[in-house]
């Protein structure tokens, strides 16, 4: 039976071990005591012409089938017995090469990813990948040792508990750096407009902003505070004068009557003009 269940163990072995065409596969243990490895499976990354170069080509190895518990320290530490490895980008799925500018922050747009992970290893030289897939011929490598723990279990919620704790100061320091970087934009951005303002292009369009030639000033408080109480008066005496739905329509009869007054007026005095007019041709 013993017997029986070994050679078991290494047919799955043997058959988990098979990679894919154009990867190589690498047998990995997250400690000494664990008995069956799990593979991660590497290949050389590969980018189309006109693709990004956040992953330089020959320099970058794609990795698959990384484990939940998998950091990229451990990655970090795993391959730099290659070479020297210059960054690990960890992904939840593989995107493309132009990697997008993120705000780098312990703070904000904290994302974690769950679940099996892709990553990308940067070497500082191209020898580094190579080195990389011929760790396939030695045993399994250990994502924990005793000098480089990785934390699991109550210890790991505890870290994350610790770390979910917000320093004041640290906040406040970020975001004053950030609102730095924000005003130095904006001023960059103001200049370069007031540069370019009033000067055609290629075609020769000149482009008009809403200064115009003759930027009106801007409004103060006391202005605005003598507009806003100019409304409040003309709302207060439209509510005033007509506050029932029965004085409206007073107010509208009275205002006819007087109409119809005035015009029969005009008609009495236009034909009075009409009977003393004499006509005297010489």
């Amino acid at each position: 039976a013993t017997s029986r269940r070994a050679k078991m163990a290494a047919s799955v072995e043997r058959v988990v071990g098979e990679a894919p065409a154009g990867y190589t596969a690498l047998a990995v243990k997250f400690g000494a005591r664990q008995r069956s490895p799990h593979y991660l499976l590497v290949k050389e990354h590969q980018l189309r012409e006109g693709a990004g170069t956040a992953h330089p080509p020959h320099r970058t190895l794609f990795v698959l089938n990384v484990p939940p518990y998998c950091t990229a320290a451990s990655l970090t530490r795993l391959f730099s017995r290659c070479g020297d490895v210059q960054s690990v980008d960890m992904c939840d799925k593989p995107g493309p090469g132009e990697k997008e500018e993120k705000l780098k922050s312990k703070f904000f747009n904290c994302e974690t990813v769950s679940g099996f992970r892709v990553a990308y290893v940067v070497f500082k030289k191209p020898a580094g990948v190579r080195a990389a897939r011929a760790l396939s011929q030695e045993g399994p490598l250990l994502i924990s040792t005793e000098s480089h723990p990785v934390k699991t279990g109550v210890k790991k919620w505890i870290a994350s508990y610790a770390a979910s704790i917000v320093d004041q100061e640290e906040l406040k320091a970020e975001v004053d750096a950030y609102m730095q970087d924000y005003d130095k934009k904006i001023e960059e951005e103001e200049a370069k407009a007031a540069k370019e303002e009033g000067v055609p292009d290629e075609e020769g369009w000149v482009k008009v902003t809403r200064r115009g030639r003759k930027p009106g000033l801007p409004r103060t408080e006391a202005a605005n505070l003598r507009l806003l109480e100019k409304e409040k008066q003309k709302r207060a005496r439209k509510e005033l004068l007509n506050f029932y739905a029965w004085q409206h329509r007073e107010t509208k009869r009275e205002h006819i009557a007087q109409l119809r007054k005035k015009f029969e007026e005009d008609k009495q005095r236009i034909a009075l003009m009409r009977a003393q007019r004499k006509f005297r041709p010489y």
